[in-house]
């Protein structure tokens, strides 16, 4: 049984894939080294897109940053792949609309892990509600993106709050998240937020991670 889910592990999320990293002098270890001891909340291993890990590499770093989450109590959440998930004993599965149905999902890791659910409209946020065994949802994006290339328009702050009112769930935002614009989030009453490059990409992960925890 993996790590049981709270509200407050949500506040910051941490998302990445070694196709996250830019800086060659860095490595995804090194950075979610760097994140882990400045406090996120949760981290989500996503290893999609051009030059990404794919077979065995992809099992052995999904397997070492999964340690270093456990050396730090912080949940270890796999995107989108079940066998993954239960390979590396992750604490938590993530899911989006285009993915391999949630319930499905669900039926698949029963109690060991929970599970999150993307969802950008009010339509898939009631469905959410309908659906037994979710524990949060990940909504956006919010803002613009460039880290997904499959990424759906963005909803906005207002788009999000409107989410948010009718979800059941505790929402975390996703998508195009700085440093610069995470202090508008509270007021659409999000639980916390989910980045990938604004730390994959920070000069100064400490302060990343701090702004974060001091807005939500």
């Amino acid at each position: 049984m993996g790590m049981a889910f709270r509200e407050r592990l949500l506040r910051a999320y941490f998302i990445a894939g070694t196709q996250d990293v830019k800086n060659p002098r860095l490595t995804l270890q090194q950075i979610l080294q760097q994140a882990l001891a400045a406090g996120i909340t949760a981290f989500q291993y996503r290893e999609k897109g051009p030059g990404s890990l794919t077979g065995k590499a992809r099992v052995k770093m999904a397997l070492q940053l999964r340690e270093m989450c456990a050396s730090h109590a912080v949940p270890f959440i796999v995107d989108d792949d079940v066998d993954l998930a239960k390979t590396t004993d992750a604490d938590g599965i993530h899911v989006g609309q285009k993915d391999e149905r949630v319930t499905q999902v669900i039926d698949e890791v029963g109690d060991s892990m929970f599970v999150g659910l993307s969802c950008d409209t009010e339509d898939q946020v009631r469905a959410a509600n309908q659906t037994s065994g979710l524990s949060y949802i990940g909504s956006g994006p919010v803002y613009p993106t460039g880290s997904k290339a499959d990424a759906d328009p963005a909803i906005g702050v207002d788009g999000l709050a409107k989410l948010v009112a009718v979800s059941q769930l505790p929402v975390v935002a996703i998508g195009g998240i700085t440093e610069e614009n995470v202090d508008e989030l509270p007021k659409a009453k999000v639980t916390g937020a989910a980045v990938i490059s604004m730390i994959a990409q920070s000069r100064d992960i400490n302060r990343t991670v701090a702004k974060m925890l001091t807005t939500f």
